[in-house]
């Protein structure tokens, strides 16, 4: 997965990925606002993908995410919603509320793609702010985030109310 990690370092160079973050936030929350919740996931999906687009940013969709074990590569093992400038994991949910598997799952990918931050949307919270959060996997640079979530708890406890 070289590729993959020299394309994430091209992204670094081109914006900060607490920007990117930011946008993708604003982003989700102006779709949240004009659509409401209640569409499925993947509506929510193909619509910030696009708009994410015209924004100016990269953006991969259902990417697979490999799996290495024990000198064992499985490639269906699970699929990322948006991968956001080869450096921003964004997993979309569209249900009632949130379980604690959710941040875990995103978590996960973090970890398998090494990448240090990802945002769990929840397109069906009544208000979308409430409804996100950030995990982190040894990220450092959040000064100026308007979510945090500390990977030890994988909890809302320092969620923003942006």
């Amino acid at each position: 997965m070289s590729k993959g990690n020299d394309s994430r370092e091209g992204a670094k160079t081109q914006r900060d990925i607490e920007e990117v973050a930011s946008i993708v936030i604003d982003t989700a929350l102006r779709l949240h606002r004009e659509l409401g919740p209640g569409l499925l996931e993947s509506v929510y999906e193909a619509i910030l993908a696009r708009m994410l687009e015209k924004a100016g940013l990269k953006v991969e969709r259902q990417l697979p995410v490999p799996i290495h074990f024990q000198g064992i590569t499985v490639d269906e093992g699970f699929r990322l919603d948006l991968l956001v400038n080869a450096q921003l994991v964004v997993e979309l949910k569209s249900v009632e509320s949130i379980h604690p598997v959710h941040p875990k799952q995103l978590l996960t990918y973090l970890r398998l793609l090494d990448l240090p931050l990802g945002l769990l949307i929840n397109f069906g919270a009544p208000f979308l702010k409430d409804g996100l959060q950030r995990v982190v996997n040894h990220h450092t640079d959040i000064a100026s985030s308007r979510l945090r979530m500390h990977q030890d708890k994988v909890s809302k406890s320092t969620k923003s109310h942006s």
